[in-house]
């Protein structure tokens, strides 16, 4: 099975999807319930609302196989990222929902979440790093977005409703003061969608890893609430809705170009 898609662009910004991926191996299939063969938790068609990203140059990468099978926004440690807050491991075994991935007896054993590490997520990571520091050796530097979408409503998560855009920075650490400030300029110079920054999603695994930016490396994460560009209950995707977030998205993406190329 492939692992992931990578498209190398021609300018200083890399979009990372690593929640956009559906398939599951037969041997893990088979352990799981019939609900989570569903893959409900799915960052469901971000590859193709951020299609429009290599109009810019930018680089893409998508994995093939869904969250399931292994989070590759989790450390290899499986470290939790938001302490005394619910989440899901690297390896998980529970839905956004609270109901069970696995059939009875079925869970990963260590063996297995040691396999799926090698298998899945380390060829990911590779290819992360490998990208990155072509970009970045190309234009100087690079910033990495992380784009992924969530329910609007996970009461397992969070309380309420999310706003429609969530900003993550790592609370300002894994991208310049400056363009920190430039995306939430974006964000608060517009009427339609609520947003914050550095909320109760401030970048995953990946945007705190990777972000480095006295290094030339910027990264952030937007966690769009799903219900901005498709039907959360179908997983249909919303053509209408989807062409006005990604107003915004391109917006915040010419952002990120603009403090890559300064």
């Amino acid at each position: 099975m492939e692992i992931y898609s990578l498209h190398r662009g021609t300018s200083p910004l890399f979009v990372s999807l690593p929640h956009d991926g559906t398939a599951l191996p037969d041997d893990i299939a088979a352990r799981m319930t019939p609900a989570a063969r569903r893959v409900p938790d799915t960052d469901w068609h971000v590859s193709r609302l951020y299609a429009f990203a290599r109009e810019l140059g930018a680089s893409m990468i998508v994995p093939k196989c869904s969250r399931y099978v292994v989070d590759l926004n989790r450390p290899p440690d499986d470290a939790s990222l938001y302490p005394g807050q619910n989440t899901t491991g690297l390896c998980p075994l529970v839905q956004f929902s609270g109901e069970p991935i696995y059939l009875p007896g079925r869970d990963p054993s260590p063996v297995d979440i040691s396999a799926r590490v090698s298998r899945y997520w380390r060829p990911y990571h590779e290819a992360l790093a490998t990208e990155i520091a072509r970009i970045r050796t190309e234009h100087g530097r690079v910033v990495l977005w992380e784009g992924h979408s969530i329910r609007s409503v996970v009461p397992f998560l969070f309380v309420g409703r999310l706003p429609d855009f969530n900003l993550g920075t790592a609370n300002g650490v894994s991208c310049s003061p400056q363009l920190q400030r430039s995306l939430s300029g974006v964000l608060e110079a517009q009427r339609q969608y609520t947003f914050i920054v550095n909320g109760r999603f401030k970048g995953g695994y990946i945007t705190r890893q990777y972000g480095k930016p006295e290094g030339g490396v910027g990264a952030v994460q937007l966690e769009l609430a799903q219900c901005n560009y498709m039907d959360e209950d179908s997983f249909d995707y919303d053509e209408p809705k989807a062409k006005a977030t990604q107003q915004i998205i391109g917006k915040l993406l010419r952002r990120c170009l603009h403090a890559a190329s300064a």
